[in-house]
């Protein structure tokens, strides 16, 4: 069950997560500077305990890393099944321990999908601020948020097939969608690095900027999605959210109803 409360200071630190919130701003940063702002699984189970917990007025989430260095992905201790991450459950000695508990290694990693799933809610708009390298998880964290901005320093890599696994952190779908099947064939299979003006190029990035500039335009960008009202915010993003599924009967269909949700809404002063 989800922990009710939101994080405490003490509890954000042991995750290498740093939280504030302004108003309708949130922002989360990826704070292990020391090991290049990887993350382990109490970084992505507190990322999901972020997302259960956010004040209802909160309307924007910024995803940014701590320095230079957006999140150098899975923390490398985490393979270890003699030593692991120290505090934590490790899945691979999990897994070491008991081959056959594949119950309970699913159980585990859908727990830190959590910390994924949330940034994609239609009440929200989450955005990446990417500078430096965002490697394996932390490309996934970033295909996570609706919006990527990167300074022109910035390099994305699928590290996961390289180190003899797959990506399982909700990246594949969206990388998929982005790019094309064949593109993300080719970016996860022979793990390149991929630098901010290609990223531009394959759709992985709405806005590129000089490194120093990177701070102000997610502050505008933030400022100019705080203009819309939140409920029209909140039913657009919805409507384009089920654009990718449905026929367009289907979406025309719930457009409509959107509309006179919004309008009904509106006559009544909401």
């Amino acid at each position: 069950m989800a922990e009710s409360t939101i994080p405490t200071a003490d509890e954000l630190a042991a995750a290498g997560l740093g939280l504030g919130i302004d108003g309708a701003v949130a922002r989360i940063t990826l704070s292990r500077p020391h090991r290049r702002n990887a993350m382990t699984g109490r970084t992505w189970t507190t990322l999901a305990r972020i997302g259960h917990t956010l004040p209802e007025g909160v309307r924007i989430v910024v995803v940014e890393g701590e320095g230079q260095t957006f999140s150098s992905g899975i923390d490398l201790a985490m393979f270890d099944p003699a030593g692991g991450v120290p505090g934590e459950d490790s899945l691979f000695a999990r897994i070491a321990e008991d081959p056959e508990d594949t119950e309970g290694l699913d159980e585990g990693i859908a727990e830190y999908q959590e910390g994924f799933l949330w940034l994609r809610r239609p009440d929200i708009v989450s955005v990446a601020a990417v500078r430096g390298h965002a490697i394996g998880a932390g490309f996934q964290l970033a295909l996570a948020c609706d919006i990527r901005v990167l300074a022109e320093d910035a390099r994305l890599c699928m590290k996961e097939p390289a180190l003899g696994l797959v990506p399982d952190l909700t990246g594949t779908k969206p990388l998929v969608e982005l790019v094309g099947l064949n593109r993300a064939v080719e970016l996860c299979l022979t793990a390149r690095t991929v630098g901010a003006a290609e990223a531009r190029e394959l759709r992985l990035a709405e806005l590129v900027v000089a490194e120093p500039e990177l701070d102000r335009a997610v502050d505008d960008l933030v400022a100019a999605l705080l203009a819309t009202p939140a409920a029209a915010a909140r039913a657009t993003k919805g409507l384009l959210m089920s654009a990718r599924y449905n026929d367009l009967e289907t979406q025309a269909r719930a457009e409509r109803a959107a509309q006179i949700a919004r309008m009904a809404d509106m006559a009544r002063g909401r």
